[in-house]
């Protein structure tokens, strides 16, 4: 009886402790933004495909606007395993990988094509940051379109690149911040969960941002002026930590990098009509200012100088992108 009993209650113990088989894999994402802006749409689109194709052997938990990390905290929050995966501008990289600000050297993807052909997975462009990226212990899984850049000014509008010298202005990017200086402002870095608080405060006079997150960040309410510059392309990436990538069984890899593909190409090809659809919610609540080829010209030769430096800052890594896009 003894015997029996101990036999029991040591299959009790060894059950318990035990994890369960059926225990889904939670995973938590780190998002700057509203989960109603575009990218917080994209990655839900990913949460409930990834879900289903499991079967609820993977559970994703979004967490939007910076309830965990600032923009600037995620990529080492992902590498270091404090959260699974988060969202963070190409731009923050700067520090570790110059080179991923080729997409902020002025005017150099100036057409929607050429964003997309240099966005590609795999192109000449990507492949390499991707492999950057990588060996900093975050692997990325998907690219999110985020639009072109905008100028933000309050009291009076920003037309010429003179309008911008003296002007403290809020960047997001190393290279962003080279544009301003070009034209005699002063750059001053501000997290994008930040920056309406700044433009409140008069902590700066203008700023830099996409019209998405003008609509989704409301910042129509402490600005006057949206001048149309799109002088530079904004990318974020989608990053996962890579121990926690490699933990997952090849069929959970592959549910993930075929979703991660599908929310990719559908953000891509809706871009255009995203942006327009946040240019139409906002246009009478912000003027907007259209610039004529002539003035857009007057801008570019302004800023020329800006790709010297960042070739120069970047290394060989920043020439050869730089070089694969004009190949493109």
């Amino acid at each position: 009886m003894k015997r029996l009993i101990v036999a029991v209650l040591t299959a009790g113990l060894s059950f318990a402790l035990a994890p369960a088989a059926d225990a889904a894999k939670v995973i938590r994402v780190t998002l700057q933004l509203p989960i109603t802006h575009h990218l917080g749409k994209n990655l839900t689109d990913f949460k409930n495909e990834v879900e289903r194709e499991t079967k609820g052997e993977i559970t994703v938990e979004i967490y939007p606007a910076s309830q965990l990390y600032k923009d600037s905290e995620v990529p080492q929050a992902v590498s270091s395993g404090g959260v699974e995966m988060g969202v963070a501008s190409l731009a923050v990289f700067a520090g570790t990988i110059p080179a991923v600000d080729v997409f902020e050297v002025p005017f150099s993807f100036p057409t929607w094509d050429l964003v997309t052909k240099a966005t590609a997975p795999g192109s000449p462009v990507r492949g390499p940051l991707d492999e950057a990226i990588l060996k900093t212990g975050a692997r990325v899984l998907w690219w999110q379109a985020y639009g072109g850049t905008i100028l933000l000014s309050k009291g009076k509008p920003i037309v010429t690149p003179a309008d911008m010298k003296d002007k403290k202005v809020r960047t997001f990017g190393k290279t962003l911040g080279e544009f301003v200086k070009s034209v005699g402002g002063v750059p001053a870095s501000i997290s994008g969960s930040e920056q309406i608080l700044a433009y409140q405060r008069g902590t700066v006079d203008a700023g830099m941002t996409g019209v998405t997150a003008v609509d989704a960040r409301k910042l129509y309410q402490v600005m006057d002026y949206l001048t149309v510059t799109n002088h530079a392309d904004v990318e974020f990436v989608v990053l996962i930590n890579e121990k926690t990538w490699q933990s997952l069984t090849d069929s959970e890899r592959a549910v993930m990098t075929k979703a991660a593909r599908r929310v990719e190409k559908e953000l891509r090809d809706n871009m255009g009509r995203l942006e327009q659809a946040s240019f139409d919610h906002v246009r009478d609540k912000i003027k907007i200012i259209e610039l004529t080829p002539e003035q857009l010209a007057d801008w570019k030769k302004s800023t020329a100088s800006v790709i010297d430096t960042f070739i120069k800052s970047s290394g060989p890594l920043g020439k050869q992108l730089v070089e694969a896009a004009d190949k493109l």
